[in-house]
């Protein structure tokens, strides 16, 4: 039986040391540690230089190089010489609701919602897309309100879709990414008089005859409300999580109340909410004045135990640039206000890679090296 010197000991009781002391360390975008993410592929020591290999499995390519030299710092804390930190990015689909097959090559469907109309929705879905981008990750955008399509304007394109072999449809790519939209359809003034059943068919058609590619994920713009498209996506389309949009206002905070209920009732994760127009921030001076309340968000993601991924000032720069076509994360990526959606797209997709993976997907692995 082969026997363990002296020297192996001391070399195993340092590795392991070394991994505990990594898997302790606490992401700050979910709350949740490096350990319990299972984050840690690998560790190895070898006198005193140390190697670690992490596998994170949401984007965040800046964020991934801090925690680089975080654990960089903590290794040499514990009397380590040479560090190697290696760190890959692999974006899994989570599980859906009721077990609903996945659709081809979309990891993760998130709806970004509201409980009623006027709250900014639509701008906060078509920069969350832009941010996830920015953060490293594939990422499509559909324009579910099929009443009041908005994206084709807020992001540039108005061309008819075209279509390669009479049966699917191929997106409208969008400063880097594939949308699609009922607006691209249709002339700008036109109103789509559509019953109930006509709108939801629309809505599967435009999702699941559109060739996406391959996404890490899709972001859904829905309408305002709980009515068809809402039950459409809990019943039929996988969803792995949402996201509820609102102001501080009292009367907002209600309709987003009942959204947030919507999706509980029919198990589909919350993953947090956005409060929009925190604050107003004047053009001239730079004053920030709480116009419609403050607060309100941080009141309702404690009260129903979700999180508040983070705030959007009312800024004048969001709405130009919407109206011009480029949403304001990409015009102005330096900006303020773009870390804002960075930051909330980070957050909205480390509380996701939380949930248990969707074993039914099937979809190449990737790595982004970082």
């Amino acid at each position: 039986m082969p026997t363990r010197n002296d020297t192996d000991f001391i070399s195993m009781l340092e590795r392991d040391t070394v991994a505990a002391a990594i898997d302790q360390l606490v992401d700050s975008n979910n709350g949740a540690t490096l350990g319990q993410q299972r984050a840690v592929a690998a560790v190895a020591v070898e006198a005193n230089n140390v190697a670690v290999e992490l596998r994170m499995s949401y984007p965040d390519d800046a964020g991934h190089e801090r925690l680089k030299t975080v654990i960089t710092e903590q290794c040499r804390a514990l009397g380590a010489e040479a560090v190697s930190v290696d760190v890959t990015t692999r974006i899994l689909g989570r599980k859906v609701q009721k077990d609903l097959p996945p659709l081809p090559g979309i990891g993760n469907i998130i709806p970004i919602a509201s409980g009623k109309g006027g709250v900014g929705k639509s701008t906060v879905a078509a920069n969350l897309a832009m941010a996830l981008k920015q953060l490293g990750a594939r990422v499509g955008l559909l324009d579910a309100d099929i009443y009041g399509p908005s994206q084709p304007r807020m992001m540039g394109v108005s061309s008819k879709p075209e279509s390669e072999d009479g049966q699917t449809l191929l997106p409208n790519m969008a400063h880097g990414i594939p949308t699609m939209s009922v607006g691209y359809m249709v002339e700008e003034d036109t109103p789509m008089i559509w019953r109930g059943p006509m709108v939801t068919q629309a809505l599967t058609q435009l999702l699941q005859q559109t060739a996406w590619g391959t996404l890490d994920y899709l972001i859904v713009d829905l309408p305002p409300g709980t009515g068809d498209i809402q039950l459409t996506m809990a019943q039929k389309i996988p969803v792995a999580g949402s996201v509820i949009v609102t102001t501080p206002q009292d009367i907002s905070l209600l309709d987003a109340r009942k959204a947030l209920k919507m999706f509980e009732k029919v198990e589909i994760p919350v993953l947090g909410l956005v409060e929009n127009m925190s604050t107003h921030i004047c053009s001239n001076c730079g004053h920030e004045q709480p116009i419609f309340g403050h607060g309100g968000g941080q009141r309702m993601a404690a009260e129903y135990n979700v999180n508040l991924l983070g705030s959007v000032p009312l800024d004048i720069a969001i709405r130009e640039q919407a109206d011009l076509g480029t949403p304001v994360v990409e015009a102005d990526p330096q900006g303020a206000i773009a870390d804002s959606y960075r930051h909330i797209a980070r957050r909205m997709a480390a509380a996701l890679a939380l949930r248990p993976r969707n074993l039914k997907l099937n979809i190449p692995d990737i790595s982004l090296q970082s």
